[in-house]
């Protein structure tokens, strides 16, 4: 099992810190075909071969992802694509 685990600190009210995890969650489920939910403030990613979730709180985001070994050779793509959407949308 390959981890990919980002803390990305932010200064966002509740309301844009969700929208900023709906537009990563969004475009990981483009790219990467990933399923989404959400269960209060904790964001639940599945697909066949990764399971996650990304958690927000007031002062940071942490997405945790764990990927099978189909999808270990993508693991630097995917956390490369995680660290370009919180680029862009959060000014920490």
């Amino acid at each position: 099992m390959s981890v990919i685990d980002v803390h990305r600190p932010h200064a966002l009210d509740k309301e844009h810190a969700r929208q900023a995890a709906e537009a990563l969650a969004q475009d990981l489920s483009s790219q990467f075909d990933v399923h989404y939910q959400w269960e209060g403030d904790h964001l639940k990613f599945k697909r066949s071969g990764v399971k996650g979730h990304l958690n927000i709180t007031p002062t940071d985001l942490h997405i945790h992802l764990e990927l099978g070994m189909m999808l270990r050779p993508f693991k630097s793509r995917i956390e490369q694509e995680i660290h370009s959407q919180l680029d862009q949308i959060i000014k920490a």
